[in-house]
């Protein structure tokens, strides 16, 4: 009984563990990669940058949980924003602002590539859009256009629209 107890136990946890992949879903973009995970975390900063945007925030749990004994994947959720668009927003609807900042979240595969995933910001704050108006609505559409050129830019993809304004 102990031997079945331990294997059932040992098969839940298991030295490294893999959710899998993000499946796509509604609302959101994902981005498979071949860069690993270091270097799509970088390529994804220097592409906030160059694109007229900044990094608000980043959390993730792998170092922590490395820190208790526990192996995980990379992972690193990245809030990107600034003070033109949060101004702008705020301006229109106030309830809206606790969708700010807007996250792109950095994943490791078990093959050791990483992926590149995002809400759209207009899916992000279409709950709002009724409060803010047509207003409201071009800005976040400014926002889907600013962060499809940052994901573009991150992973060396081409961007399907012209360069959104600041």
């Amino acid at each position: 009984m102990r031997i079945i107890s331990a294997f059932i136990a040992a098969s839940m946890f298991p030295a490294v563990a893999f959710a899998g992949d993000i499946a796509p879903r509604d609302g959101w973009v994902v981005m498979e990669t071949t860069r690993d995970h270091a270097t799509l975390m970088a390529d994804l900063k220097k592409a906030v940058s160059r694109n007229g945007m900044g990094v608000v925030t980043q959390a993730g749990p792998t170092a922590a949980a490395r820190g208790r004994g526990i192996e995980i994947p990379e992972n690193r959720v990245v809030g990107v924003f600034n003070n033109d668009f949060a101004v702008k927003i705020l301006n229109l609807s106030t309830a809206a602002m606790i969708e700010a900042p807007v996250r792109f979240y950095v994943t490791e595969a078990e093959d050791g590539t990483a992926t590149l995933s995002y809400k759209k910001p207009s899916f992000v704050f279409a709950p709002y859009v009724d409060e803010g108006g047509a207003a409201l609505e071009a800005l976040v559409r400014d926002l889907d256009a600013r962060f499809e050129l940052i994901a573009a830019d991150a992973t060396k993809q081409v961007a399907r629209i012209t360069r959104a304004r600041p």
